[in-house]
């Protein structure tokens, strides 16, 4: 089986050695190039053409918005098959909008514990959009005006099974109270450690939980269960 070839472009050591060990827990995933700013990660991205290009939203050169923007240019000719995957601390609404519309192929927050199931989802052309920036997304997609910035909507993600009416009808008694308050963590971009700080209970509890969410939503992950969640009114 090949690997998910991975080109990490991220300015801070410490973050990048941190997404590096992540990435190396798995067989599937190869780090072919790390570059600390947005210049050189441009220039490996030509020379590389990695399947993933991890990208921090904030560099210090030129933004990680910009290489996206740069990237996507150059589809058909330097990169042509590139997906890109854009980190960030914040779900600042503007950025994420304005990263959607340059072309970047996914979304996550960098402390979230799916980061390997993102870059495989990605790595086969589709979008993974962390639950904290999911608010986001389905808000703009269901606002049909563009944002302030020019940034075009961005793409919506669809259901699983089944229309949105019978997402919108979800009975909130599906789901237990704790559920339902690890579901509101899940779309505040929680990750599994600081649910359970949180909650006061262990990280395998929040796993069960998790586990039990995704299962009565009819959710793959964690993003579909907090899309699903938004849009029934489980959660605010």
């Amino acid at each position: 089986m090949s690997k998910i070839r991975v080109v990490l472009i991220e300015d801070h050591e410490l973050t990048r050695m941190g997404i590096r060990t992540t990435l190396q827990q798995s067989d599937d995933i190869e780090i072919v190039g790390e570059a600390g700013n947005g210049n050189e990660g441009i220039q490996l991205l030509s020379n590389l053409k990695p399947d993933v290009a991890i990208v921090d939203i904030g560099l210090p050169d030129k933004d990680g918005i910009e290489v996206t923007r740069e990237l996507k240019s150059s589809v058909g000719s330097d990169n042509p098959h590139t997906k890109v995957l854009i980190l960030t601390l914040r779900d600042n609404r503007e950025a994420v909008l304005a990263a959607f519309a340059a072309g970047a192929d996914s979304y996550c927050m960098k402390d979230n514990d799916d980061l390997l199931n993102a870059v495989r989802i990605t790595s086969c052309g589709n979008s993974w959009i962390d639950p904290a920036i999911a608010r986001i997304v389905l808000r703009q997609a269901q606002d049909n005006s563009p944002p302030e910035t020019g940034a075009v909507p961005a793409k919506p993600i669809p259901p699983r099974n089944g229309s949105s009416s019978e997402e919108d009808s979800i009975d909130p008694y599906t789901l237990t109270e704790r559920e339902l308050e690890v579901l509101q963590l899940i779309v505040e971009g929680c990750s599994n450690a600081v649910i359970a700080e949180r909650l006061y209970i262990t990280v395998g509890t929040v796993k069960t939980h998790v586990r039990n969410i995704l299962n009565k939503l009819c959710a793959d992950d964690r993003t579909q269960a907090a899309v699903r969640a938004l849009r029934s009114g489980l959660v605010g």
